[in-house]
């Protein structure tokens, strides 16, 4: 795995499942990093034992000026950034659209699409001032078909997928990599959620076949090395052998 010393990382969602598993191996390869999430508690927590190299600031990443802030505090604190992992989201409201409740449905949109585009927005002057930088986006098998009682989720993972691609199509000559993963189902509380609700095929999956989000955690550090360049502007699959070859999880 690659040395990440010296490298500043920013990752939303930070306070359980890919993101705290995230924080803790980015901090493990050498990098300093910056936890946003909702809970502040609970990131305070994952900071507090990384150590003196980790930060952690409450965000909800639905409030550009909260990200916004966020960006400049890390920048204040590191001196750069380098990395930002776009991981925050929800799975709810899950539920037929004829009975989707309209203000819950749109909050999912300004978390997992608005979301993404803040984290793009906030950082992107940042990173084009110092001649670059890798914007990743937890994306999902969601961003390319229905699935049953997901119309938010698919909807939003499907605006993020082009969110990424636009990004790479502007900026891609000027030093940002913009890249997507798609882990799969991760063992996470949103995978959680989905079984509670009983709708759709994922739903009946059993625990174990979920991935580990560590597995998560080690692709979005592979995607930030020159590996990965090939997959500028897309989203790679950990449902595909051979990523998961060339990032060394079997």
């Amino acid at each position: 795995m690659p040395d990440m010393t010296g490298k500043v990382v920013l990752i939303t969602g930070a306070s359980r499942g890919i993101g705290e598993a995230a924080a803790r191996l980015f901090a493990a390869k050498g990098a300093k990093v910056m936890l946003l999430a909702r809970s502040g508690t609970r990131i305070a927590e994952i900071a507090g034992e990384i150590g003196e190299n980790a930060l952690a600031m409450p965000c909800d990443v639905s409030r550009y000026w909260e990200v916004e802030a966020a960006v400049t505090a890390c920048v204040s604190e590191f001196g750069r950034l380098d990395v930002v992992i776009n991981n925050a989201g929800v799975i709810d409201p899950i539920g037929h659209m004829a009975q989707a409740d309209p203000e819950n449905w749109a909050k999912a949109i300004d978390i997992n699409l608005k979301g993404v585009m803040w984290g793009m927005r906030a950082a992107l002057p940042v990173m084009l001032d110092q001649g670059g930088g890798t914007v990743i986006t937890t994306s999902s098998g969601a961003a390319y078909g229905p699935q049953e009682g997901w119309s938010a989720y698919c909807s939003s993972k499907a605006g993020a997928l082009m969110l990424t691609r636009c990004l790479d199509f502007e900026n891609r000559d000027k030093g940002i990599r913009a890249l997507g993963l798609s882990p799969g189902t991760v063992a996470t509380q949103m995978q959680r959620e989905i079984k509670a609700s009983g709708v759709n095929r994922i739903s009946q999956l059993d625990w174990s076949d979920h991935i580990p989000p560590e597995w998560a955690a080690e692709a979005l550090v592979w995607l930030c090395t020159p590996a990965a360049d090939p997959h500028l502007g897309q989203d790679i699959s950990l449902r595909d052998a051979d990523i998961r070859a060339q990032i060394g999880l079997t």
